[in-house]
């Protein structure tokens, strides 16, 4: 079996977490070693709990130009996220804010609660123009404090008021509380949602994305918003080399039995400090298969752990990457799911009338 690269942090302090450690990120000169004082005294150290601190942002829209995804801007209610799936491609972000990747990712968690009033100055520039603003393409916006401190709901309502398009991509079952607005949004063509299932194995979920609802209770949040007539995207990500790739077809299935009318997929992604952290799992968890599961990574990324290249980072290449390419083709046609939906209105975009604005007279 192989060897930990990062120091682990006793499982008593981090049960319920993805990560097995807090290395140093990418950015830092040091690393941090924990060592025994010498004292034989036992000294029990206190579980890690969740800590959230608050971000007073100056913008909130978030503009990209790749050319492999599907929207040019998005926002991220939060910074971290307590879901602690292991193999979240966003953990090197936190590195920006001097925490680690590992345990910090999960349990140092930052707040926007201003994101809803910044974001509604943002549109009332006189320069906008309204697109798609995808949430939950980095952070989940429905992870645990969502409950508390309702950054998402206050960024929907002031999009609802803007009837500006949104397009949500989530884990949490949290979602449901808003269903209320999205079935508003969805009636005018202003938003659809996409969910997020890994594995329908409620064990390997809970061991991989530890502070997710299990999967059989994703597909009743799918269900749910299907009632209520918001368009459903399936979404198998991150497909995991011999880990959970042969759940494709079934999750597809499960998904448009729940009521999803769309689908899509990633292939795994292990960006800078991920890739260690994932090889730590794997050693952890399936020491079985870490070598097998490593080695078909390698082979979709011209035998690294992970190739940013525009066209390639998603899927990967290769004859497996065609494989599962191939497979997904396959069995949305015969669910006959579509790959690909309309776009979204932005048309019915306007800046609401405040208080002592002059008004129009046209």
């Amino acid at each position: 079996m192989a060897k930990p690269q990062i120091q682990p942090v006793d499982k008593d302090r981090r049960r319920g977490r993805g990560a097995a450690g807090n290395p140093a990120n990418r950015f830092e000169p040091y690393a941090r070693v924990a060592e025994h004082d010498g004292w034989d005294i036992a000294e029990d150290l206190p579980p890690l709990r969740t800590e959230v601190s608050v971000e007073r942002p100056r913008k909130v829209i978030t503009r990209n130009t790749s050319p492999d995804i599907s929207f040019d801007r998005s926002i991220n209610p939060y910074r971290g996220c307590e879901h602690g799936c292991i193999y979240c491609f966003a953990r090197p972000s936190h590195a920006y804010l001097g925490l680690s990747p590992g345990l910090d990712f999960e349990t140092r968690l930052v707040a926007r609660p201003e994101a809803p009033a910044v974001l509604a100055a943002e549109l009332r520039r006189k320069g906008y123009r309204p697109a798609t603003i995808a949430i939950g393409t980095n952070t989940d916006p429905y992870q645990p404090i969502e409950r508390e401190h309702r950054v998402m709901r206050g960024i929907l309502e002031v999009l609802a008021a803007h009837r500006h398009p949104v397009g949500v991509v989530t884990k949490g079952t949290l979602i449901e509380r808003d269903i209320d607005i999205l079935s508003d949004l969805a009636a005018q063509g202003l938003t659809r949602v996409g969910i997020t299932v890994t594995t329908l194995d409620a064990d390997l979920a809970r061991r991989m994305e530890p502070r997710v609802p299990s999967p059989a209770r994703r597909l009743k949040t799918i269900e749910r918003l299907a009632a209520a007539g918001i368009e459903v995207r399936i979404m198998v990500s991150p497909v995991v080399p011999a880990l959970t790739d042969h759940e494709l077809e079934a999750i597809l299935a499960a998904g448009r039995d729940a009521g999803a009318v769309a689908a899509s997929w990633i292939m795994l992604r292990l960006p800078r400090e991920v890739s260690p952290l994932f090889r730590d799992w794997l050693a952890e968890h399936y020491p079985d298969r870490a070598a097998r599961v490593m080695g078909r990574v390698r082979e979709l990324h011209g035998g690294q752990d992970y190739d940013a290249q525009w066209g390639k980072r998603l899927t990967g290449e290769g004859i497996f990457a065609d494989l599962v390419t191939r497979r997904f083709k396959i069995a949305v046609q015969r669910l006959g799911i579509a790959r690909k939906l309309p776009p979204l209105r932005s048309d019915l975009f306007g800046v609401p009338a405040r208080a002592g604005d002059q008004l129009s007279l046209f």
